[in-house]
């Protein structure tokens, strides 16, 4: 049971570790806001994690392997949706940690950490294909239950990590320093992975044509 479960935790690390429109998001809600903003941010992230994990136990993957159009449509919105959310960082000059009539709310972060993970189905795929290569075609449901209770974990473990790092107070300060220049460069990356999620859909799309 060891195995499988540490194979699925190298490979997931692996993903985390790369940066992406969830890393930026996390630190810069956790440098320019309060640190339970974060938190709350990595909660949402890290239930969309469980949420395609365990669609992807229920063969999802296979589901959108047969109906590409359904993935194709998610990860449109995605790419879209995350240029809103670059252009709202944009917009954004920085919020000082405190400034509560400027501050999201902790359903407010909640929901933008969710949004931001649950439009890009290529995670259920990517579950899909680890839980195929690191599970035993016979494996039970509790070890089925372990791997999905594994990557929800890390998932949590990563996003509160960042969001301890960089709402210390020598972040938040260098970030008051330079909030505009922050949000700015925030904004650019996280509307970038929006970008290049609308243009691999895109051409997937032409390509099949």
């Amino acid at each position: 049971m060891i195995t499988p479960l540490l194979t699925i935790a190298v490979l997931h690390w692996l993903v985390l570790f790369v940066p992406g429109a969830n890393f930026v998001l996390v630190g810069q809600l956790a440098a320019s806001q309060k640190r339970s903003t974060a938190v709350a941010a990595s909660f949402g992230i890290s239930t969309v994690t469980f949420l395609w994990a365990s669609l992807a136990i229920l063969g999802v993957g296979l589901l959108f392997a047969a109906n590409p159009g359904w993935r194709q449509g998610l990860q449109l919105g995605g790419g879209i949706y995350l240029c809103y959310l670059g252009y709202k960082f944009w917009r954004s000059q920085g919020v000082r940690t405190g400034a509560h009539a400027l501050s999201l709310t902790g359903r407010q972060a909640f929901q933008r950490g969710f949004f931001t993970n649950v439009l890009n189905p290529k995670t259920a795929l990517f579950f899909g294909s680890v839980f195929a290569t690191a599970l035993p075609a016979d494996a039970g449901p509790g070890l089925i239950a372990a791997a999905v209770a594994l990557v929800y974990l890390n998932s949590l473990v990563w996003h509160l990590v960042l969001a301890f790092l960089f709402s210390r107070p020598r972040v938040q300060s260098a970030y008051a320093r330079n909030m505009g220049m922050f949000g700015k460069v925030s904004g650019v990356l996280v509307a970038l992975f929006g970008l290049e999620l609308i243009y691999h859909t895109v051409s997937e799309i032409l390509s099949l044509k």
